[in-house]
């Protein structure tokens, strides 16, 4: 496993933006293009829901539809950094916001696609 850690959560205006940092901490030869990456979203007594990821090796990237148009990730290989842009941002997107890792594999919606798991950043969509 590897260590991850978000950042950035925060309050937002509804139709604001907001952009997360998810850090993997790596060790030895490993290296960031190894890890798939993908983000969630969890609501208190709902079920965790799929945002995005992009596959390991830069293999192509894919978007929950409640997100399509709106939220964009991207990646700095050389600061084992991925990045989330929340653009036009409704009261909806309000949850705890996770990023999780998978070496060589992952990249898929489901929670099982993640053996390594951050500790989650909130994000509240308000005016």
């Amino acid at each position: 496993q590897v260590q991850v850690a978000e950042s950035g959560g925060g309050q937002v205006q509804p139709g604001g933006s907001l952009t997360l940092s998810c850090v993997l901490s790596l060790s030895g030869i490993s290296t960031f293009s190894n890890y798939a990456v993908g983000w969630s979203r969890q609501v208190p007594g709902a079920e965790r829901e799929f945002v995005a990821a992009f596959k390991w090796g830069g293999a192509g990237k894919r978007y929950g539809d409640s997100v399509k148009g709106r939220f964009t990730i991207s990646r700095n290989t050389s600061k084992n950094d991925a990045y989330h842009q929340m653009n036009s941002q409704v009261p909806e997107d309000t949850a705890v916001y996770y990023c999780a890792a998978e070496r060589r594999g992952g990249g898929g919606p489901y929670e099982r696609d993640y053996g390594s798991w951050g500790q989650g950043t909130q994000v509240a969509v308000s005016s």
